[in-house]
């Protein structure tokens, strides 16, 4: 009755089965995996966060280059702030309030090729205004901080979008501060957590990529997405199998369908058609009168009488045109 499962037909769809429902099944895993790693990253990234102030610091230059696994480390390094380009971050929220963030640049020899770090010193509330801003301290000072990534052009607010003034920038980043200083500058920036009033720290943020952003919730999407196509594989496995068993079981009562006779309406046609044309030629063509000496109807035979009769009313008809 299965005999039709050794088919080549049914061949390859059983090798594509068994080979669709594990592909899908083991996406669906790897996507459901990357959520799962999203999800710790960012539990750890709370854990970080709520400690960051009484974490114990690291040396910035084992922390560099920067990584997911550094990024929110806490770390620290010693140098001098540079006095002569102070910089504000502005449109900037903190605790639902709209403020800037005081940004200074750290000399420093313990970074490779001595480049500076940025160090966001705190934030402040309002519109940005340099006179409101403490001076950085002077001399020689050790930096503590939670280590950050660089910002990018979606991280600055709509109103540092544009042009703007003279001692402002846009996002923390090294590519937006190469015009900016005459040297080079890190690839990340330190928030720090403990800050001079009026400052108020900034709190550290996850790095793009990582987090329970939009991305993470589309990697368990697509987690939901691969399970539903190994379910409709096997879904139409059973049901081509069931309707393949349904029609060898009919076979075998011998319940199919007759074979399509329309081919034999022709012959059929062809038949009925001669047998008319032998009824016509037996009849004789419809209202006609059969030829005298034929085996007609005595009543329609033509009498001598009635010929001379119809003859004399011939000869007396007009001849030309009525």
């Amino acid at each position: 009755m299965y005999r039709f499962l050794l088919t080549p037909r049914w061949w390859g769809i059983n090798i594509f089965a068994v080979l669709a429902i594990p592909v899908c099944l083991l996406m669906g895993s790897w996507q459901l995996s990357r959520f799962d790693d999203r999800v710790d990253r960012h539990h750890q990234q709370q854990e970080q966060s709520q400690s960051a102030a009484h974490a114990k610091a690291k040396p910035l230059a084992s922390l560099l280059p920067i990584t997911e696994e550094t990024a929110g480390r806490t770390a620290k390094v010693t140098g001098r702030f540079d006095t002569a380009h102070p910089l504000l971050i502005p449109d900037r929220t903190v605790k639902d309030k709209q403020g800037f963030y005081v940004l200074s640049l750290l000399r420093t020899d313990e970074t490779k090729g001595h480049q500076a770090v940025p160090v966001v010193r705190g934030w402040l509330p309002g519109d940005p205004d340099p006179a409101r801003v403490p001076a950085p301290p002077k001399g020689e000072v050790t930096v503590r901080g939670v280590l950050q990534a660089s910002e990018s052009h979606n991280d600055a607010g709509p109103e540092a979008s544009g042009a703007l003034p003279e001692g402002q920038l846009g996002f923390v980043s090294a590519a937006a501060l190469v015009n900016v200083v005459p040297y080079e500058v890190t690839n990340a920036w330190l928030t720090e957590q403990h800050t001079e009033p009026p400052l108020k720290p900034v709190p550290p943020v996850a790095p793009e990529g990582t987090g329970l952003d939009l991305k993470a919730f589309q990697n368990l999407g697509y987690t939901a997405q691969w399970f539903v196509f190994a379910g409709f594989v096997v879904f139409m496995w059973f049901r081509f199998f069931r309707r393949e068993a349904e029609m060898a079981k009919d076979a075998a009562l011998g319940l199919l369908p007759e074979e399509n006779t329309t081919t034999d309406a022709p012959a059929d046609s062809s038949t009925q058609a001669q047998e008319a044309q032998e009824d016509q030629a037996a009849q004789g063509p419809a209202g006609s009168r059969e030829a005298p000496g034929g085996a007609g109807d005595p009543a329609d035979e033509v009498t001598p009488a009635e010929a001379a009769e119809g003859a004399a009313t011939r000869s007396r008809s007009p001849v030309g045109p009525a």
